[in-house]
């Protein structure tokens, strides 16, 4: 995920789904299409618990609904949360594992995951056509270290926006990765953990991953399983 280095220095971390998986805006109007990420944790030992959860996108009547559940969350505090993706070119992205921690300090961070999983995109907050990557918006993890969060928007706009954004890019859920992040500013974290510009590491840790996939190909994956 790369929080935009340039919208980062302006605050001072999902087009998305029209031309989804080849699927128009047209089409999404009559057939209702639902993809589903299975969100895992990462960095578990930074946070101390496994965050985990579900994120599903359900495209109908020119509508996109966002659903996000998480849990194992670092409580009272906001998360940023996002679907990314490659700017350029047609690369499908991956969540991090292990080997992705390339300076071996234990942590992977926001930096880390850009080879594999591209750069930010859509926002999941209160107007996730706003585009905005870091706001007061997102999601707040209970006392119990879990979350809900849901929005609905219309693709035409969000469709937009992503343009605006990422020229010539067409954007396909099965080719992105959702991300949740966020630990406390209290966490101690080595000098070596890469954050962007001047926001804190700590806002930008990704703890829990998850691939998109169209309902049917993830019901198919969870088979095999």
């Amino acid at each position: 995920m790369r929080l935009q280095k340039n919208s980062f220095a302006a605050m001072s971390f999902a087009g998305v789904l029209v031309s989804i998986a080849g699927i128009s805006v047209a089409q999404a109007k009559d057939a209702d299409v639902t993809y589903k990420a299975e969100l895992s944790p990462l960095n578990s030992k930074t946070i101390g618990s496994g965050a985990r959860g579900e994120a599903t996108f359900t495209i109908s009547r020119g509508q996109l609904t966002i659903h996000v559940s998480a849990k194992g969350v670092p409580p009272n505090m906001e998360h940023l949360q996002h679907f990314h993706g490659f700017a350029k070119r047609d690369r499908t992205s991956k969540c991090p594992t292990a080997r992705d921690d390339k300076n071996r300090d234990g942590i992977i961070d926001i930096v880390e995951t850009e080879p594999v999983a591209g750069t930010t995109m859509v926002p999941f907050d209160d107007d996730p056509a706003g585009m905005s990557m870091v706001n007061d918006t997102f999601p707040m993890g209970g006392a119990d270290g879990s979350y809900s969060y849901e929005k609905t928007v219309p693709l035409k706009a969000l469709e937009s926006a992503f343009i605006k954004k990422f020229p010539g890019q067409k954007l396909d859920l099965r080719r992105r990765v959702v991300f949740v992040h966020g630990v406390p500013a209290s966490t101690k974290l080595p000098a070596t953990v890469a954050s962007l510009d001047d926001v804190p590491a700590q806002v930008v840790l990704p703890i829990a991953c998850g691939e998109i996939k169209k309902v049917r190909d993830w019901l198919r994956s969870s088979k095999q399983r």
